[in-house]
């Protein structure tokens, strides 16, 4: 039975992770500070994990923790782009601070291994897809630029202290408890909330642009892996081996459209070449889009409480996202 960290284990993907850890047999540790995570995602089995209520940007908080782990899968991340233009100081602290706390506590208790979710935004409008690992970095916006400063820390913090490191960059991830709190955001969330409410789909420009769609359980099973390989350090993409248009999607969830200003700093496609993470750790993706959406709308109800998100209030929203990223 092996000991792990999930940090950031009450979010979106964390949770996903810790039950599914849990019914492997390990014995886990969650931290999180609940800024974004909510105790409602580890409900069912609060009582099998050990929780605790704090924030990785305090080292003297949370170092203790680290003795006797195997494993630390490293999910917790401020995310969204419009309030890390906002407030670039709050991102670098929990992003890269944050980072480097976990990745130092784990080199000073010996831990095994890390697992880091990194972003695929990392690559920013690429040209080439689908898109390799070693495509150029090209970060638009803070959330992006602090996600791979935080894998350069783990990377280079385990070449110099012989740790094993992982990193994951993530395209698109979808599913059951993303977040529904806090500012404008990911698409899926906004358009569940938007269906649920009787409200018209706010499409960005003409909707043709399409992104690499990952179900979170596809990334679960990835980050599992990912921690049973022997390779020492690394970094692959995870995707969902195809793009898919937003106005097919809207065609998946059904119902009528309204079209909003098309956004600086975003890429047209975002589509993920998967085959050295296919090749060297034997992974693919499981779910295709019409199945993942089936599985989000019998969620549905998860999104209640979400903001409601009209043309007017995304306009006021993301202001500074047109501001600065033109």
């Amino acid at each position: 039975m092996k000991n792990v960290i999930v940090t950031g284990g009450c979010g979106f993907i964390g949770s996903h992770l810790s039950e599914k850890l849990i019914q492997l047999g390990y014995k886990v540790k969650i931290i999180d500070n609940l800024s974004t995570g909510r105790l409602e995602n580890i409900s069912n089995f609060k009582n099998k994990i050990k929780f605790y209520k704090l924030d990785i940007k305090n080292k003297n908080k949370i170092e203790n923790l680290f003795r006797n782990i195997d494993i630390v899968f490293h999910c917790a991340a401020l995310a969204d782009i419009v309030p890390s233009i906002q407030n670039p100081q709050s991102y670098f602290d929990s992003n890269v601070t944050g980072t480097l706390n976990v990745v130092t506590s784990s080199v000073k208790h010996k831990v095994k291994k890390i697992v880091y979710t990194a972003s695929s935004s990392c690559y920013g409008k690429c040209k080439n897809t689908p898109t390799g690992e070693e495509e150029k970095i090209s970060p638009e916006y803070p959330y992006a630029l602090t996600k791979y400063l935080g894998e350069q820390i783990l990377l280079h913090w385990s070449k110099v202290y012989k740790l094993q490191s992982i990193s994951l960059r993530l395209f698109n991830v979808y599913g059951p408890r993303s977040r529904t709190s806090g500012t404008y955001g990911a698409m899926f969330g906004t358009f569940l909330t938007q269906k649920l409410y009787n409200k018209p789909f706010t499409v960005v420009g003409d909707g043709k642009q399409t992104r690499d769609f990952t179900y979170v359980s596809d990334i679960v099973d990835a980050l599992i892996m990912a921690s049973k390989t022997n390779i020492k350090i690394d970094v692959f993409n995870v995707g969902s081996g195809e793009t898919i248009s937003v106005n097919y999607i809207i065609k998946l969830l059904g119902g009528k459209t309204v079209k909003i200003p098309k956004r600086p700093g975003e890429p047209d496609i975002t589509f993920a070449n998967i085959e050295k993470i296919k090749k060297k750790l034997k992974w693919k993706p499981k779910i295709k889009i019409k199945e993942g959406i089936k599985l989000l709308l019998n969620n549905i109800d998860y999104w209640k409480k979400a903001p409601v998100w009209t043309p007017k209030k995304i306009e006021i929203a993301t202001k500074d996202w047109f501001k600065y990223l033109k």
